[in-house]
């Protein structure tokens, strides 16, 4: 039983923690040792994780090798601020959150906090709320949380993910049809194996982009459920490093900068600004 939910908090973009005896032995030695924010000074390199075709975030030039995306231009913001330039790990979300933890790299995005995760790297203030709605098979709008908490209701979800977590304690009466992938989730959708998708806003957008024959995603509201998204770094005793990545993030947000940024990925994958739903906010 332990192993199989260590292979699903990975599946979910989580991490199979070091042992206890590992994680006090790891903060000992960054504790003697070098500092993050030293260690990028002395090199002139920020070290991120990046995740291929993980838009709004990132994206690669296959024949370039070039990435873009939202996640990456904030990286370039930081890496200025620190006169650094960036260096590449590429990762998936749950190998991310490891990669920081083992110091591996110096930086990862879009991971949201869960507490499992917490235990493992330290969290800055929120780069986003992350909102959750659904995809719906045609003739069905859902607009709150009750119109698809029914019985004959089928929801899709990955599994192990939050969208599974959402679903199940929000909608618990219909019935609940997990997939390995959310790409899975969205072909049950498609073939008329499920009702309705449940996708955190970005991703939904997203996927109607790609596909407009999945027609719209639908914020799901009564209650807005909705889950912070925040940066990665190395727990450590030196503190100057998340301290200035939560006052450039609280900069950022204020100026609307980190909104521009994520609407400029979301346009990558062909979402267009008046598809984003007025109630939606970065």
């Amino acid at each position: 039983m332990a192993n199989r939910i260590g292979r699903r908090m990975l599946a979910a973009g989580g991490a199979a923690l070091l042992p206890a005896a590992g994680l006090v032995a790891s903060a000992r030695a960054q504790g003697a040792g070098e500092s993050t924010l030293d260690r990028i000074r002395r090199t002139k390199t920020l070290r991120i994780a990046a995740l291929p075709g993980e838009l709004p975030y990132f994206q690669k030039d296959i024949s370039s090798g070039a990435w873009s995306g939202a996640a990456i231009e904030m990286a370039n913001s930081i890496a200025k601020l620190l006169d650094a330039k960036l260096e590449y790990t590429e990762a998936t979300y749950g190998t991310s959150v490891l990669d920081v933890q083992t110091g591996k790299i110096d930086l990862a995005f879009a991971l949201n906090p869960t507490p499992e995760r917490a235990l493992a790297v330290r969290f800055t203030h929120p780069m986003l709320i992350h909102p959750f709605g659904c995809l719906a098979k045609p003739g069905l709008e859902p607009k709150t949380w009750a119109d698809i908490n029914k019985p004959d209701i089928r929801i899709a979800f990955d599994i192990g993910s939050l969208h599974e977590t959402v679903a199940k304690r929000f909608a618990p009466n219909a019935q609940h049809v997990g997939f390995p992938n959310r790409d899975q989730a969205l072909l049950a959708l498609q073939a008329g194996r499920a009702d309705v998708d449940i996708l955190a806003a970005l991703l939904g957008l997203s996927a109607t982009a790609k596909n407009p024959s999945l027609g719209h995603w639908d914020l799901l509201q009564q209650p807005t459920v909705a889950l912070p998204s925040s940066l990665a770094c190395q727990y450590e005793a030196d503190t100057r490093f998340v301290d200035m990545l939560n006052a450039w993030l609280d900069f950022n947000r204020g100026i609307g900068q980190l909104r521009e940024w994520l609407i400029d990925g979301l346009e990558l994958e062909g979402v267009k600004r008046d598809q984003i739903p007025p109630e939606l906010t970065f």
